[in-house]
């Protein structure tokens, strides 16, 4: 997101200069000093425009795994829902340990995933239904507090399940089906995925 607060006051800066240096070129000519063109040239410009830049937004590169990983990431797995009643607080299961580098905060994440509802088991959402079968970049920043907190400390390789519940997914709103065949999340859902890490990135 630009910050035009930042940008403002730059070109007031240069404005400000721009003044400042017409000033003193006036008062050297009324003096009989004529001030020489910048930069070697014989001849000053007729008029300056000043100019502005356009600020970009950075963008993540997708990460590419570094280690060989499980054939069992080669098809959507299964997701088991635990009986009893859902926990009250986050919970983190490897099922299958990775070997490769580690998910700090804030990293980008490439994953495979399946969520369902822990109340019936149905599922609201999988990358793996995306049409396309690749895994997908989730940015932890941008992702629900559940996974900020449940996928850091995960290595490249792993496959883990979160439950999480609705204070760590989305509390008392209701979030619409995203695809065909997945259901709505009703309010104060607990939630389960099973997340395949393909890779990480800083």
């Amino acid at each position: 997101m630009t910050n035009r607060s930042l940008a403002a006051p730059a070109l007031a800066a240069a404005a400000a200069a721009a003044l400042a240096l017409a000033g003193c070129g006036s008062s050297s000519s009324s003096s009989g000093i004529t001030v020489a063109p910048s930069a070697g040239l014989t001849q000053a410009p007729a008029s300056t425009t000043p100019t502005t830049t356009t600020p970009t937004t950075a963008t993540t590169a997708t990460p590419t795994p570094t280690v060989a990983l499980p054939a069992a990431f080669k098809s959507k797995p299964t997701v088991t829902v635990p009986t009893g009643p859902p926990p009250t607080k986050l919970v983190i299961k490897d099922l299958i340990k990775g070997t490769g580098p580690v998910v700090k905060a804030g990293d980008t994440v490439l994953v495979q995933y399946v969520g369902v509802l822990y109340k019936n088991g149905k599922q609201f959402d999988a990358s793996w239904d995306d049409g396309s079968g690749q895994p997908v970049a989730e940015p932890l920043g941008d992702v629900i507090p559940g996974w900020q907190e449940g996928i850091p400390g995960m290595k490249e390789g792993g496959r883990r399940e979160l439950i999480i519940p609705p204070s760590l997914a989305y509390g008392k709103t209701p979030r619409p089906a995203t695809g065909t065949g997945d259901v709505s999340i009703p309010a104060n859902s607990t939630l389960v995925f099973v997340i395949d890490l393909h890779a990480v990135s800083s």
